[in-house]
């Protein structure tokens, strides 16, 4: 099924009344963290928070159960790189699941789950390389951790202010977007994480490679855990020098540099891997979001060198879960990377992500916007007026017929990852949208 890519289509000022009627029916239900989440914003916005609700997806679009029509520059946050539904993923699903939906897990596993590992490993650009399959990204970063503790010996964590990397207990410790996110449950979580703070530019790379190089002289850290671009943070680019300056710290003072690329790999940033577009090979790499094109699928990708310490225990030390290497999933996971491969799309995102960022720089002039960052198709907008202006502005766009969210440790910056395969029509409609409602926003 081949989906018409459409403009926006409001017919009742969202939230439609269906939409309000499943959402207090979710609210009676759901956990109450989801709701106090939405009444904090409405008051630092001063805007209702209420939900839409979702009926269906097709490709860049979402129709929501009242029977409007929006461009969603959300995707999933990030994890649909084709979009809703997309055909060829909808073939290889159902042909899969004609088939089988469960093997038998790290015992009897699905040839699927045979071909998607051989392919995955050719990623890494070193013979040798292994993997090991998650359902989550936080279950990527999980196995990664795993790795570097049984690799060096060292429970310790070398983690970045303004990272994200799930929020399940082994990737929480190592959360540095929001203290709240993992201050509760402090007691429970890796007390050997430590944190350096993330370059923006020249002046703070100096910095902080400067608490690395201490943090790394102590030899108590066996993992340096990095987004080679901030997601979730805000869309945030270091400069050039950093990945190759980390790369070298890790292997002066022996522990694994462990590249967290579940925002920007599989094309999202313009290349299969930010990491090695940036001449670095990270020991281990660490995939999820858009590989299964919505299906929950991830990989820890690793080093043979770092890989080979979990067969140094006779297998009584594994990492695996009943649904790990799923036979849909993996099939997904399959046509997801034949689909950007054959579609040219890694290449398409870091040349239309390039136009679009340049289009929002000058149309959002003078708009209260005090940057236009990231790489491909993973972008960030910050603007003037804090957290409470970001939140206003999104949902004056969602009465426009846009989906986009905020992010930033600030909350003040809107984060557009669309589907690789958009059309710049509809972003650069969107770019028009977003001026109009910057201006009255």
């Amino acid at each position: 099924m081949t989906f018409t890519q459409s403009l926006p289509e409001i017919r009742l000022p969202p939230p439609g009344p269906r939409s309000r009627a499943l959402a207090a029916r979710l609210a009676a239900v759901e956990s109450p963290a989801v709701d106090a989440r939405r009444e904090e914003r409405e008051r630092t916005s001063g805007h209702e928070q209420a939900p839409i609700v979702y009926e269906r997806g097709e490709g860049p679009n979402v129709i929501d159960v009242d029977g409007n029509r929006y461009v969603d520059l959300a995707a999933g946050f990030g994890a649909l790189l084709l979009g809703h539904v997309p055909a060829a993923i909808a073939e290889a699903l159902a042909a899969q699941e004609r088939r089988m939906w469960l093997a038998l897990g790290d015992v009897y596993p699905a040839e699927a789950k045979v071909r998607l590992c051989e392919r995955l490993v050719q990623m890494l650009p070193e013979p040798g390389a292994r993997v090991m399959l998650g359902a989550s990204g936080a279950d990527a970063v999980t196995a990664a951790l795993k790795t570097a503790v049984l690799a060096t010996g060292r429970a310790g964590v070398l983690a970045f202010e303004g990272g994200y990397h799930g929020l399940s207990h082994g990737p929480l410790a190592a959360c540095g977007l929001r203290p709240s996110f993992r201050e509760p449950f402090a007691e429970q979580l890796n007390a050997h994480v430590v944190f350096a703070p993330y370059p923006t530019d020249a002046g703070s790379l100096e910095a902080s490679l400067a608490v690395v190089g201490r943090l790394l002289a102590t030899r108590e850290i066996g993992a340096v855990l990095v987004e080679p671009i901030l997601g979730r943070g805000g869309c945030v680019v270091p400069p050039a020098g950093f990945l190759p300056s980390l790369r070298r710290a890790c292997a002066q003072n022996g522990a694994l540099l462990v590249c967290d690329e579940i925002w920007t790999g599989l094309g999202r940033s313009g290349a299969w891997l930010a990491s090695t577009e940036a001449g670095v090979l990270p020991d281990l790499i660490c995939l999820g979001k858009g590989l299964g094109a919505g299906l929950p699928i991830s990989a820890c990708i690793g080093r043979a060198s770092a890989m080979a310490a979990w067969g140094a225990h006779g297998g009584t030390t594994i990492h695996t879960a009943t649904h790990f290497g799923a036979p849909p999933a993996c099939a997904a996971a399959l046509a997801t990377l034949a689909a950007l491969e054959d579609g040219g799309l890694v290449a398409r995102a870091r040349e239309v992500g390039a136009r679009w960022a340049a289009g929002l720089r000058d149309r959002l002039e003078g708009c209260g916007v005090t940057d236009v960052r990231g790489r491909g198709l993973m972008v960030g907008v910050e603007l003037e007026g804090g957290a409470a202006r970001a939140l206003s502005l999104t949902r004056g766009l969602l009465q426009r017929g846009w989906i986009v969210l905020t992010g930033g440790a600030a909350g003040n910056v809107l984060t557009l990852t669309p589907p690789l395969d958009i059309d710049e029509a509809l972003l650069d409609a969107f770019v028009d949208a977003l001026a109009a409602a910057a201006r009255s926003a």
